[in-house]
């Protein structure tokens, strides 16, 4: 694309974060629509000090803008096999793992077993190995898939406009690629080998998603990479250009940390709750209508007292390798996952706190006669 985002210098967003006053936070917090500055402000460390006006702002427009409701879906894992070496991920081709990638149909028997769980929303994901796990396979799945979910999502190596073009005709709505880090310094010592290392093409996979034609891209980073108030001043700027161009698209963004692998990496920076929950409620108040993911990475603990403060989004029942629904087999994971209650559970405590575990479907019917990207609100029975 000739217009593309980019993050030319990553100290300088440090440096911008560094010095702001409390009173400067505060005004921000005042402000009905944020700034590039403001996001800034909320992420300083001045804001940590204001963190409960903080929640209290991010609570009022969640609520405001999603009601009480709070979307729940799991991850299938198709293939381990990945050709990049990343030194953070359990799927890093260095590592000694057990590989696999499920046959068809045993991508839709696992499917299965997520929908008879309850689960409406699914989202697909593999390893980097294209000459694995291509296009066509990806295809043939989502044709397999569509009419038995509200929605198919796709976190998967990144392809080409044209690519994704295909995939949303067969049935894929949505997209979720994370740059893992947009400190390029932090990227080039972390990402060892594979197309992985190019920085700017995947920096620019969001872009290519949206342009062709995905009700919704998801975009985040690895929390425990690099700083993580600049991290999440990027992530900001990223969303702004997104919705900018494109205008029709919707965007989550999700806040993955660290967890424990194969490979045995340690975060190169601290990540603790009280960060997280702050990174969190600054994208809310900057962004009111962005999805916002927390995932079954964080202890039930976290995720349960995060309920109804600005995460829209929670994964539930989750296993991350493949086959692991089936089998309940672990082996070849990706990362350990921090919750590892049934969604049954999850669900049960999400009612316990006032709220509706609900599915998001994009009302075919709607989008046909009303406008082309139309989308609605089912409750899970």
């Amino acid at each position: 694309m000739k217009d593309s985002f980019t993050i030319t210098d990553f100290a300088a967003l440090q440096a911008q974060l560094a010095d702001i006053p409390a009173e400067r936070v505060l005004t921000a917090l005042a402000r009905d629509h944020c700034t590039d500055d403001d996001l800034a402000a909320l992420l300083s460390p001045a804001a940590g000090s204001f963190l409960p006006q903080l929640a209290a702002r991010s609570r009022d427009i969640t609520r405001q803008r999603f009601g009480r409701t709070t979307q729940i879906y799991a991850p299938l894992y198709l293939s381990n096999y990945c050709v990049n070496r990343c030194a953070y991920c359990g799927f890093s081709a260095g590592n000694r793992i057990h590989r696999r990638k499920l046959t068809l149909d045993e991508a839709v028997a696992e499917a299965e077993i997520l929908r008879g769980r309850g689960f409406q929303h699914i989202l697909l994901v593999s390893g980097e190995a294209p000459a694995v796990l291509d296009v066509e396979y990806l295809e043939a799945i989502a044709l397999r898939l569509r009419d038995r979910f509200a929605a198919v999502s796709i976190e998967v190596q990144p392809l080409e406009e044209d690519e994704y073009a295909r995939l949303f005709r067969a049935g894929i709505t949505a997209v979720a690629v994370y740059q893992e880090t947009y400190d390029r310094r932090v990227y080039d010592r972390v990402h060892l080998a594979g197309r992985k290392c190019d920085y700017d093409y995947r920096l620019a996979t969001p872009a290519r998603a949206a342009a062709a034609g995905m009700r919704e891209v998801g975009i985040g980073a690895l929390l425990g990479l690099s700083d993580w108030r600049a991290e999440g001043l990027a992530i900001g700027l990223h969303l702004a250009w997104l919705r900018r161009r494109f205008w029709q698209t919707g965007f989550t963004v999700s806040f993955p940390r660290l967890r424990p692998a194969a490979g045995e990496f340690q975060p190169l920076v601290a990540v603790n709750e009280k960060h997280l929950s702050q990174l969190i409620f600054a994208l809310r108040i900057f962004d009111p209508d962005v999805g916002l993911i927390l995932s079954t990475r964080e202890e039930p603990r976290y995720r349960d007292g995060m309920l109804g403060l600005g995460p829209t989004r929670y994964s539930a029942g989750s296993c991350t390798a493949p086959g692991g629904y089936s089998h309940e087999d672990h082996d070849g994971e990706q990362f350990s996952v921090g919750d590892h209650r049934s969604v049954d559970e999850v669900c049960r405590v999400i009612r316990s706190k006032g709220f509706d575990p609900v599915c998001k479907d994009w009302d075919r019917t709607f989008q046909q006669v009303v406008e082309p990207r139309g989308h609605a609100i089912c409750t899970r029975v």
